[in-house]
């Protein structure tokens, strides 16, 4: 999707040159909206457009330079705030946790039930960190796609207090259709949740505080969608899959 907005930018460029030069032709009324394009004098504005369209793959990297340094500062930003923000991301006690309690690499996974690239992700997750029993992850619920998946938070969020969190976690990653409440307490009658007192317990206002501590986490880092993650000290943005979550896990246990 980034790619796509970057080559929406770089294309509105070329329509601003274009415009440049029919904009400067003598005679040529130029609305307001036209002045900045105007004031490019037409032989450069023609001069530009034919080495653009003579030369495109100059737009192709363009975009990568754009995109280089976008996620340079995003990284930049989110180093600061993991040690800024170190208590919130690693001891929050409102935060679910898995794997290993005393794993020598923690992972927090930023996630919303009714992303579909956290599904994916999960799936890479739930077999390296079974496989590897040495991770520690911390849950942190960020419901940004609708009232389903707030719903589907307060439940998981709900669900530790019956010991049934990462149960009912997976089963609502690996749930494959449309959530709404009657769905989410149907799955999670399925993992064996007393669903009476969930309900009685997603009512519970100190959860709600936890999602509007993870929102504000998450702005700090600079998150912009789900999945992210924190592995180690380092902010991953987007889905992993099992490879690149295993070098990462082996780069967190280098410290680098």
């Amino acid at each position: 999707m980034r790619s796509l907005m970057m080559a929406l930018v770089l294309g509105l460029v070329v329509v601003g040159v274009l415009a440049a030069t029919r904009t400067s032709l003598p005679g040529r009324i130029v609305s307001p909206d036209a002045a900045a394009g105007a004031a490019v004098p037409a032989d450069v504005a023609k001069s530009i457009r034919a080495y653009l369209m003579a030369n495109p793959e100059v737009l192709v990297e363009a975009m990568q330079e754009l995109e280089r340094k976008q996620d340079n500062q995003r990284d930049a930003v989110a180093q600061k705030a993991i040690v800024q923000q170190d208590a919130e991301l690693f001891r929050d006690a409102g935060s679910p946790t898995g794997g290993n309690p005393a794993g020598d690499v923690t992972i927090v996974e930023f996630n919303d039930y009714q992303c579909p690239y956290c599904k994916r992700a999960h799936q890479a997750m739930k077999s390296v960190v079974g496989a590897d029993g040495k991770i520690k992850v911390i849950y942190k619920d960020l419901p940004i796609l609708g009232e389903p998946s707030r719903i589907a938070s307060l439940a998981a969020l709900a669900s530790v207090k019956q010991g049934k969190h990462q149960a009912m976690h997976n089963a609502l990653m690996e749930f494959g259709g449309k959530l709404d409440r009657e769905k989410i307490l149907e799955i999670a009658a399925s993992v064996g949740l007393d669903v009476a007192q969930l309900e009685k317990d997603m009512e519970d206002p100190k959860l709600r505080q936890i999602i509007e501590r993870n929102m504000a986490l998450a702005g700090a880092l600079g998150v912009r969608g789900t999945p992210a993650f924190v592995i180690g000290k380092q902010f991953v943005p987007g889905a992993v899959d099992a490879a690149s979550l295993k070098q990462l896990i082996a780069d967190a246990r280098k410290g680098s």
